[in-house]
Order: structure tokens, then sequence, then C-alpha cells
């Protein structure tokens, strides 16, 4: 038999050390997770993209359906009618390559900005408009920026998503 992707179900919350588990055993496994901004700054910045769940690849003929069925952290395979679901490769790479795409845009969030950088407003009704980057909103994808009425005086505060601004080069 030839090595398959399968599904492995871990105990909640418990996908890291699953998947450490996994690799300690030389296993080749594919655990998709997403970067996020939490709102708390003490919460995870990583977090899987499937839930209690990761994929394996192995030939169980080799190593035993039990190997899986009962390592530590794993409730075992995703199985139905008794027998393990394989998950086709196809399926495997598409998602590697679209969780890639996903963690490059998520990269182009308005960091590199500095208080008192200006910035062009893209989108939105103050489209075109200049401003000046006041602060990154914490755990959000916002951002604040001062938009000067009138006379330079009056500044007038704006939150926008990060990607609605751009940084105008001195």
């Amino acid at each position: 038999m030839a090595e398959n992707w399968y599904v492995m179900h871990s105990h909640p919350h418990k996908e890291e050390l699953l998947w450490r588990q996994l690799l300690r055993s030389g296993l080749n496994v594919f655990y998709p997770r997403l970067r996020v901004k939490p709102v708390n700054p003490r919460a995870r910045k990583v977090v899987p993209y499937f839930p209690g769940y990761l994929f394996v690849r192995a030939d169980l003929e080799v190593i035993g359906i039990s190997t899986l069925q009962y390592m530590p952290y794993a409730t075992g395979l995703v199985a139905f009618g008794g027998e393990p679901a394989v998950v086709p490769e196809g399926f495997v790479n598409s998602l590697r390559h679209k969780i890639g795409k996903w963690d490059i845009l998520e990269q182009d969030d308005g960091s590199g900005l500095e208080a008192g950088d200006k910035v062009i407003i893209q989108d939105g009704p103050f489209r075109g408009y200049e401003a000046l980057f006041d602060v990154r909103i914490s755990g959000s994808d916002r951002v604040r920026v001062l938009l000067q009425m009138l006379s330079d005086r009056a500044l007038l505060p704006l939150e926008l998503r990060a990607n609605q601004i751009q940084k105008i080069a001195n």
C-alpha cells in the first residue's frame, strides 16, 4: 500500500502538541495555521485553520493504524464506516497553496509606519486625501490617521482598515 494523507483528530486545543509528536515520529504532517490579531494581547497569535484536526501522510500497513489511533494528544484518525478516510493529494496541495497566499496577504498590514508619517488614503469616502499616521489599533487590522481640516490645527481622527492607506515617500 502507498502513503496517503489522512486526517488526525486531536484533543481540544492540543493540535500543536500532536503536531510535534507526529514530527518526532518522523511522519510527514501538514498542520495549517493562520496568523491572527487577537484583541487580548496575551491570546494566541497563530491559530489552527481546522481546530482539532491536522493532516498526516503515512502508509498504514507499514506503521500500523494503532500507532496513530493511540498517540498522545490524539483521539484517532477520521474514519467512515470503520475505515480511515483518505484525503486526496490534490486537496492538500491546494490547501497549502491557498493558506500560503493568505499568509503573504496578512503581512501587508500597514506596519512599518510611525506616528507622524504622511499617508494617502486609497479607499473609501476620503480617497485621495493626505493624512498623518497616528497609531495602529491594538487587536485589529485598523489604524487611526489624522486628517487635516481647514487649518493645520484642526485634525480629524479617522479609523480605517490598514490596507486603505499607503505611506507617501518623502
